[in-house]
């Protein structure tokens, strides 16, 4: 059974963060924004102006008073300790923000909309040091931990990208519809019905892995290798689509939430983990399958079908309504993962330990 966090909202949570102190930031429908402990009870209420709905909260790495919101097209800056106006304002996109996304150095921070725009400020400077774009709705952003100069983003255009702030353009960029077996004909009709259009991204501690969740209802994970991402797995996650995805901090567990109203637990070092101890002879051995592209991509697409059919859900939460956003927090000393869905309430669950 779930517990619940009551009486921070009266509607709809559409976002969580959890900031290094275990302190819980929720934005919800109508410019609503909580601050809870880690007990669950609400320390701080704030009404954001125009009633826009929250859609991102984001805490700074550095400092753990810092938090980002966006609300509309804007980006407030709010200083947790004084939970009143905003101490700083960023109007830089033009439509609705998705997601936030600040660096660890805390000097960039990426906002994605609904133009498809990644407009990336300058913390410092307060202004903005680059313009990144989708050619459809950004769903989700990420900077790479250990990389505060690197970031990847996904959208409704079906495309993951990789990006080096130093340049405009991606230095990689991936179509899930492309990705897809040729062989395989029930499912190539299903991708008709059912394209991958992309919802939301997360890059373990490392900084090279990455998991991207999809209507399809699948789950990819990715590895950066240089200035290019290779598909290392990927797996059929829910049912419906994956509305999120979440690396637990310093593992290779991974979090979903779908659509179906499920909540899955992923062990993924189990079946990538060992690549990882040896990624020169990873990337010897994918060099050695030819350079030719639809070759490389056969032998992926083998490889993902393979591991399909063994890779489990580690712990299945049947949460029952539809996942807007998950969030992993340390509460007295163990680990739980928070959901915000349709309610007004975030539901707790435990997890196992690592």
């Amino acid at each position: 059974m779930a517990l619940k966090w009551i009486g921070g909202h009266s509607s709809s949570i559409l976002c969580l963060n959890v900031n290094s102190e275990g302190l819980v930031a929720s934005g919800a429908e109508r410019g609503e924004l909580t601050l809870w402990d880690g007990g669950g009870t609400p320390t701080g209420q704030l009404q954001l102006p125009e009633a826009d709905d929250v859609t991102s909260v984001v805490f700074s790495p550095c400092c753990p008073t810092r938090l980002y919101t966006s609300h509309g097209e804007t980006i407030s800056l709010l200083d947790i300790r004084s939970l009143k106006e905003p101490v700083e304002c960023f109007h830089v996109n033009e439509e609705e923000i998705n997601c936030l996304s600040v660096n660890e150095t805390d000097n960039f921070l990426a906002a994605a909309d609904d133009s498809g725009a990644i407009k990336v400020i300058d913390l410092e400077n307060k202004k903005v040091t680059r313009s990144l774009r989708h050619s459809n709705i950004c769903s989700s952003v990420a900077f790479r931990p250990q990389r505060p100069q690197s970031l990847v983003s996904c959208g409704l255009d079906m495309q993951v990208m990789l990006w080096n702030l130093q340049k405009a353009r991606p230095l990689w960029t991936t179509n899930l519809q492309e990705c897809e077996p040729q062989d395989n004909g029930p499912q190539s009709a299903g991708q008709f019905f059912n394209p991958p259009l992309a919802h939301s991204l997360s890059v373990a501690s490392c900084g090279n892995l990455f998991g991207c969740g999809a209507q399809d209802g699948k789950v990819r994970i990715f590895r950066v290798t240089g200035v290019k991402f290779e598909r290392e797995l990927e797996f059929q996650g829910h049912s419906l689509g994956v509305s999120q995805v979440l690396f637990m901090p310093g593992a290779y567990w991974l979090l979903t939430g779908g659509n179906d109203g499920k909540v899955l637990l992923w062990d993924v070092n189990s079946d990538v983990g060992k690549q990882l101890k040896s990624p020169a002879k990873s990337l010897q051995r994918r060099k050695a399958h030819g350079p030719a592209s639809t070759r490389k991509d056969g032998k992926l697409n083998k490889v993902a079908s393979n591991e399909h059919t063994r890779v489990l859900p580690k712990v299945t939460i049947e949460h029952g309504e539809k996942v807007n956003w998950i969030a992993c927090a340390e509460i007295k000393g163990s680990k739980r993962v928070l959901v915000a869905d349709q309610s007004s309430s975030v539901s707790v669950y435990p997890l196992p330990e690592q």
